[in-house]
């Protein structure tokens, strides 16, 4: 392990920490790299000692992924830091729907959790509105998916996902729509057709409708737990990056939070916080606590943008930045009850984009106070960095 995570109690999670600011050099192939997408991490994907990781490339960083005899490690200065377990192409990739359209262009394998993005389309792209973090129109142009998944198409997929590659739960989310539910009902039908075809756990992801009883609805269909995604919780970030959003408000992503989980429960609802925006990181702290205190799992991730998207060329933050989050938040979470356990399915439960869960369980110290003081004997609380520039 590297010499900063000596006496840090943080193991894996340190170098995790450090990957997925600086990146991986890669002097043998791997073959997880995730191309386009709409969310916000555009990476590799791998296992690092057995922990679900995507790591984004990166030819200057100090650490190398190699190839060895009976595998690939990564390396820091000539010294082996980890193992490393890659994942082959899934053998439900190769086959095809009665009609003709590859299982690949309905559905993807990150890891061991079956994604899908149920509607290529949202409103808020390619105009003013549009995340700056954003490429959910880029794979839809390249060829590599379709327009719009149907629940029968995701169900047929999902049989094939769990029998032959193990898929563990499913994450199903969409553009966002005009409609009143802004696609809330499409794709909680797909996640519905999902579990019943498959059983398999399956988060749904969209915007908050317009009429709280459409979560109602949402619940009724048997889909296991909602993202609800804020991206930032700083207004000013949030009104230059995601303008669709900031309209919405945030004190209306809070109100969603909080009748969704009145249905679903604590820790079954999720929002992304996106580290590394410019955000104002004792705001997004403060937020985050008022989130889990409503029982809401705030995921904290670094920022890692979709090539080909506004922000392709904005730098992920440095672990000096996201770690002192990553614990505080912890903190608060581990207080609360919830971790990627009692996520159940979806980005809070797969992890791989965030070391967050990897912190809580290194044991960060319980908050004191709204941004935390820590517990005598504790892993040490580090100060939270000035924002980003």
């Amino acid at each position: 392990m590297t010499a900063v995570d000596e006496g840090t109690g943080l193991g894996v999670a340190g170098l995790i920490m450090d990957l997925q600011s600086v990146g991986l050099r890669l002097e043998t192939d791997l073959e997880t790299s995730r191309q386009g997408g709409a969310g916000p991490s555009d990476s590799g994907m791998l296992w690092i000692d057995g922990v679900p990781v995507t790591v984004p490339p990166n030819e200057s960083s100090p650490y190398s992924l190699r190839a060895e005899d009976d595998g690939q490690g990564i390396y820091r200065d000539g010294i082996k830091v980890a193992s490393v377990a890659g994942t082959a192409r899934p053998r439900f990739y190769d086959l095809t729907t009665a009609d003709g359209v590859p299982y690949h262009q309905i559905a993807l394998l990150h890891l061991d959790s079956l994604a899908s993005t149920v509607v290529q389309a949202c409103n808020y792209w390619g105009n003013a509105d549009q995340c700056g973090f954003c490429g959910i129109g880029l794979s839809l142009a390249a060829g590599r998916t379709i327009a719009k998944k149907t629940p029968e198409m995701l169900a047929e997929v999902a049989v094939a996902a769990k029998e032959l590659d193990g898929a563990v739960d499913a994450t199903l989310t969409t553009g966002s729509s005009v409609a009143p539910d802004r696609g809330a009902l499409h794709v909680a039908r797909c996640g519905q057709a999902v579990k019943e075809a498959a059983g398999l756990p399956v988060e749904v992801q969209f915007e908050p409708p317009r009429d709280l009883s459409t979560i109602d609805e949402v619940h009724d269909m048997g889909v296991d737990a909602l993202g609800i995604h804020i991206e930032s919780f700083d207004p000013a970030v949030l009104a230059r990056v995601a303008p669709g959003k900031f309209r919405t408000g945030i004190e209306t992503y809070f109100r969603t939070w909080e009748h969704a989980v009145a249905l679903f429960g604590e820790g079954r609802v999720s929002t992304y916080v996106i580290l590394g925006m410019g955000e104002d990181p004792e705001l997004t702290v403060a937020m985050c606590r008022r989130a889990v205190d409503i029982g809401v799992y705030p995921f904290v991730v670094p920022l890692r943008p979709v090539a080909g998207s506004l922000m392709q060329d904005v730098p992920a933050p440095s672990r000096e930045y996201t770690e002192p989050i990553y614990r505080k938040v912890a903190g608060f979470l581990a207080e609360r009850g919830l971790g990627a356990d009692t996520a159940v399915a979806g980005c809070a439960r797969c992890q791989a984009c965030s070391s967050l869960n990897l912190v809580q369980q290194a044991g960060s110290p319980a908050p004191c106070g709204p941004t935390g003081g820590g517990a005598p004997g504790a892993a040490p609380l580090l100060q939270i960095g000035r924002r980003p520039a």
